[in-house]
């Protein structure tokens, strides 16, 4: 048995660091469980009575999901590699009956405090490559701890960066912006500065593609409902007199159409343009599209 079950622990343990690695050192579209766990909380967050998007929980219980999946997985992983060889290859502390304590839920319980590092000591590895895995799963504990938080970290200012360009473009909707007020120095330092915003937040995505399944309830805040009117925006902005004005336009569609590219090709799998990605994003996200235009006061915009 132990030919069969050493080597199966030992490829669970592997496949967890690849994904670790993949989704928080190296990321790419390689770190397939933690998407797959978190496109699956997504999900079922959109089934009717469901409140875990609403309430903007379903990005958070996604992650604690994925670091959950990690934990245990490596823990049963290590759990069967110790298995096979107990209690031979074990001592245990006494009043503990080694052939009484050497099945798999024993296993499982030396591999759980080894990977938690708490080295209560009851039963312990005795034999020479054994009490080398042992402080390696231990490292390896300590390495999924000290990543969670990094990726704790890493995404909220993430979402921070991408709520506060949502509520700049809502601030320019809420504001009238028409091609007239665009059409000078100051509507090119603003084009730009949505331009650099939203390169940023194409990278978010890249680095932390997590951060999409964030449900932001505010419409002023969700960057899903506002794309659609940055569009507009740089399309009207393309008309402008002003060369500078026209030049920020074009970087700004470009921009928007980076943006569009990832969330395609990492989220929603479209195959249109710009115009239809921001579409379904916003339709996935439960938001309607800010209108192409700004509000209309007295009847004209």
């Amino acid at each position: 048995m132990a030919w069969i079950v050493t080597p199966l622990g030992a490829l669970l343990v592997l496949v967890i660091l690849r994904d670790v690695f993949h989704t928080l050192w190296h990321p790419t579209r390689h770190g397939g469980l933690s998407r797959r766990v978190m496109r699956t909380v997504w999900r079922l967050s959109a089934h009717r009575g469901s409140r875990w998007r609403p309430a903007g929980l379903a990005g958070p219980l996604g992650m604690a999901g994925v670091v959950a999946v990690w934990a245990l997985t490596v823990a049963l992983g290590w759990a069967l590699v110790y298995w096979p060889h107990m209690p031979e290859d074990f001592s245990y502390a006494s009043g503990l009956t080694p052939d009484q304590h050497a099945g798999p839920v024993d296993a499982l319980y030396v591999s759980l405090v080894t990977l938690a590092t708490l080295g209560l000591g009851d039963i312990a590895p005795a034999t020479g490559w054994l009490r080398v895995l042992a402080p390696l799963e231990a490292l390896v504990g300590f390495v999924l701890l000290s990543a969670t938080v990094a990726w704790i970290l890493g995404v909220y200012p993430a979402l921070a960066r991408r709520r506060t360009l949502a509520l700049r473009l809502s601030h320019l909707r809420r504001s009238a912006t028409t091609t007239r007020s665009l059409d000078s120095g100051g509507g090119a330092a603003v084009l730009d500065g949505l331009a650099s915003a939203l390169a940023t937040v194409t990278v978010d995505f890249m680095q932390y593609a997590e951060s999409y399944y964030f449900h932001d309830a505010d419409e002023n805040t969700a960057l899903p409902g506002q794309l659609g009117y940055a569009l507009a925006l740089a399309e009207r902005a393309a008309d402008a007199d002003h060369p500078d004005v026209r030049l920020s336009a074009s970087v700004l569609d470009k921009a928007l159409e980076d943006l569009a590219v990832v969330l395609d090709e990492r989220f929603l799998r479209t195959g249109g343009g710009p115009g239809q990605v921001f579409a379904a994003c916003a339709r996935d996200h439960g938001h309607p599209e800010a209108p192409d235009g700004p509000p209309r006061r007295n009847g004209r915009s």
